[in-house]
């Protein structure tokens, strides 16, 4: 049984992952075959998700389960929760387009220097 700040955390993260696939609640709802209403109230933590649904947003997110359930909470993980995800999309980039972000990021960390 999912507690209440669990079913938070899962919520959280799958709201994170779907942003992060780039996909609309509409769009998640059309592919699993679900209301979108339902993947709101998912989403809102309002609606229990059972096992079979967490593995199958899993995939459609291209996310673990593991990473989906666990049950640290989601403001206290949001920027681990964040970099993972950012490394999974940049694992998908060809290497010379990864080499230009470091470069961005070598930029925007000089200027956030450069204002403190």
């Amino acid at each position: 049984m999912q507690s209440a700040p669990q079913k938070g955390a899962i919520a959280g993260r799958l709201r994170l992952a779907r942003e992060q696939a780039g996909l609309s609640q509409g769009q998640v709802a059309k592919l699993l075959g679900l209301h979108r209403p339902t993947v709101s109230e998912i989403e809102a933590g309002r609606r229990k998700v059972s096992a079979e649904e967490l593995a199958t947003f899993a995939e459609l997110y291209d996310v673990s389960v593991e990473w989906l359930a666990t049950a640290a909470s989601v403001l206290d993980n949001a920027n681990a929760d964040r970099i993972q995800l950012a490394a999974r999309e940049l694992s998908k980039l060809k290497p010379q387009d990864v080499d230009a972000v470091l470069g961005l990021l070598r930029t925007l960390r000089k200027s956030g220097d450069a204002n403190r």
